[in-house]
């Protein structure tokens, strides 16, 4: 897993019985599946500053050669969805007209067919929050090294470039929690971020909803942060509605949960890149 050369990445297999029936429903009927993927340390690494964040250079290649051959693409993101597609680079890319991102958690839809994003009006709550948010951290001790990330339709704390980064998060997650609610917001606690923003949004939510709206037989989705729970959780409800699922930890020794309950993990983006290449000789192989 991990190699440049498209004709040596073995598909791995999953370690759970669940796992891998996904796996084998997806290949035994690949147009009326669903490959979904979070964007941030799963296609692109986690990086300090989330402006400077990329696809990995295989990312695009790769799903060209796989979304022709499957019902949907999906990137389901907190980003808003025009972020995710420039730093994916997913747009006028030929192989990737079946690509959908679903950025803000489902709140906002990017489809590469009309290159346009959908989306519902903002949430009061976040403008709100956006105001009070400098004022409320130097109250709250002046985290040094904190910074605000602005998200459109929602708004997020980092802690990664603070002293001692677990200690800002841990010290700011009630506080933050306590301002959200007064805005009628949540907060999403991540990878030393915590992201307030409109209840309702998670991408269990987006992912059951693509899902249902592609008619598809099987899905698999991969994640690398709390944010991805609600989307693993919506796999093992569509498992036990009769719709085989692969469940993918792109993986962090930061977020031990997700890899708990992954059927398949695998080394961070290079990894999610072999994957898909994997998929797609599989699917298709070379040659015919």
């Amino acid at each position: 897993m991990g190699t440049h050369d498209t004709d040596t990445d073995p598909l791995p297999t999953p370690a759970t019985r669940a796992g891998r029936d996904g796996l084998d429903a997806i290949l035994a009927n690949p147009g009326r599946s669903v490959i979904a993927l979070d964007f941030d340390g799963t296609l692109a690494p986690i990086v300090a500053d989330p402006e400077q964040a990329r696809a990995h250079p295989d990312a695009v290649p790769a799903l060209a050669r796989l979304a022709p051959k499957v019902a949907s693409v999906a990137v389901v993101t907190g980003r808003p969805a025009d972020v995710a597609v420039r730093h994916g680079g997913f747009a006028g890319v030929p192989g990737l007209e079946h690509l959908t991102v679903l950025g803000h958690y489902g709140a906002e839809r990017w489809d590469a067919v009309s290159g346009e994003v959908t989306a519902p009006p903002p949430h009061p709550g976040v403008a709100a929050v956006r105001a009070e948010l400098p004022g409320f951290l130097d109250r709250a001790g002046a985290w040094q090294g904190t910074w605000i990330e602005e998200k459109g339709r929602a708004v997020a704390v980092h802690t990664r470039r603070a002293t001692d980064p677990q200690a800002a998060f841990e010290a700011l997650r009630a506080p933050l929690t306590d301002l959200a609610t007064r805005h009628g917001l949540i907060v999403e606690p991540g990878r030393l971020v915590l992201e307030l923003r409109p209840p309702g949004m998670d991408k269990g939510v987006a992912l059951l909803d693509h899902v249902r709206e592609t008619a598809a037989t099987a899905v698999l989705y991969a994640g690398d942060d709390l944010g991805d729970l609600p989307a693993f959780a919506a796999v093992e409800k569509l498992r036990s509605d009769g719709v085989p699922g692969v469940l993918v930890c792109s993986g962090s020794d930061e977020v031990t949960e997700l890899r708990e309950r992954a059927d398949l993990v695998v080394e961070g983006p290079e990894g999610v890149v072999g994957l898909l290449r994997a998929l797609a000789d599989q699917i298709s192989p070379s040659g015919v």
